[in-house]
């Protein structure tokens, strides 16, 4: 296992403008790592230049405990599972699997030996004879992944490796690769412009945006303390709804979008001294209103779209000039033009300085947070 080292890495294509930007971050052995963020933000880009395919404007990579820099991609120990996978139409399954290895010069035995392994991992025994037009798209897939696997390469790099499947092989896939990752404890370092296969796959994850970085952490870390509008909007699925606030210090409270008001406690009155901010809420915040709601915190919404799923129900409505979700557990017979009262907590908010774009409040009251895993036991 080896880690990798981006200290200060840019990258411009005419010197004047930058697509990556002071990128440093360290990714330690054995971690699997996401880069992920909307399609132009330079993902692939940094990818590329771990790989050598990319030559680096400015800073320095290192790979393990050696600048890398300059090194040829032969020389940087990695492997790497490409978009379209680059599979040879004209060799078998077997043939494209131990092609690296006939490259590097491995013995016969020892290439059908680590194949023949790699093939029984992945579920290919008994494809190593055909070619890859005569295989589905998640079977190219696992021979990608295997080519990579059979080279024992300490680094993995995957540029959007499902992003050409259906949705049900996706989700299976993804499962299947972390599987793998954890079985042979390689660093993994995985670009995707998915935010689920991002939350669901990652050790920590990187949010990219204009080539610059908006947060590294935890995936649970990212979607409960999100560090600016941007992330807390790109996290999430459906994403957290965002509307401008206005803070009312005679009142010690914030008023969203003129509809709404929210009473901040005597605690955390030090944020009145911000005037203007942004005001974010997770769908499943949202609560039903009762009776018994004070009228401060209740608001009643006109539903513009209804979404049953049948363990959720998803419906939308205006806050502003914004569109807003709400998600509720089961099954919620709503239609579109129904009246719903609903409520939102203090607690369970978040709060941008509209200025900056910086978090001045986390969420408190998060849904189902359970901290002691001695509680299943």
């Amino acid at each position: 296992m080896k880690k990798v080292e981006l200290l200060n890495v840019s990258k411009t294509y005419d010197k004047k403008t930058e697509v990556i930007s002071n990128i440093n971050v360290t990714i330690e052995p054995g971690e699997f790592f996401v880069l992920v963020g909307p399609s132009g933000c330079g993902k692939s880009t940094m990818l590329r230049m771990i790989a050598g395919l990319e030559d680096i404007t400015g800073g320095i990579l290192r790979i393990g405990e050696k600048e890398a820099n300059h090194l040829p991609p032969s020389k940087r120990d990695i492997s790497m599972v490409f978009q379209n996978y680059a599979l040879y139409p004209h060799l078998t399954v077997m043939e494209n699997i131990v092609f690296g290895l006939h490259v590097k010069k491995i013995p016969k035995l020892e290439r059908k030996t680590r194949c023949n392994d790699v093939a029984a991992m992945l579920g290919l025994s008994e494809y190593l004879n055909r070619k890859p037009r005569e295989l589905s798209g998640g079977q190219r897939q696992r021979v990608a992944l295997a080519r990579a696997i059979v080279n024992e390469a300490p680094i993995c790099l995957m540029d959007e490796p499902l992003s050409n499947l259906d949705a049900k092989l996706r989700a299976h896939m993804r499962s299947e690769i972390r599987q793998i990752q954890r079985r042979l404890g390689i660093t993994m370092i995985y670009v995707t412009h998915d935010q689920v296969e991002a939350m669901t796959m990652g050790d920590r994850i990187m949010i990219l945006h204009d080539g610059k970085i908006q947060q590294i952490g935890k995936p649970i870390d990212i979607y409960n303390h999100p560090a600016n509008p941007f992330v807390a909007t790109f996290i999430g699925s459906p994403p957290m709804n965002i509307a401008e606030g206005v803070m009312n210090e005679m009142q010690s409270e914030i008023l969203i979008a003129d509809i709404c008001k929210i009473k901040i406690p005597d605690e955390d009155s030090r944020l009145l001294q911000t005037k203007q901010v942004l005001v974010g809420i997770r769908p499943e915040h949202i609560k039903a209103a009762s009776k018994e709601t004070s009228h401060e915190s209740r608001m009643v919404v006109e539903a513009i779209n209804v979404e049953i799923l049948g363990n959720e129900t998803i419906f939308s409505f205006k806050v502003g000039g914004h569109e807003w979700t709400a998600k509720w557990n089961g099954q919620w017979r709503l239609q579109v033009g129904d009246r719903i009262p609903i409520q939102m907590k203090y607690e369970s908010i978040c709060l941008f300085d509209r200025k900056t774009n910086e978090r001045i409040k986390a969420p408190t009251d998060i849904e189902n947070f359970i901290l002691d895993k001695e509680v299943f036991l």
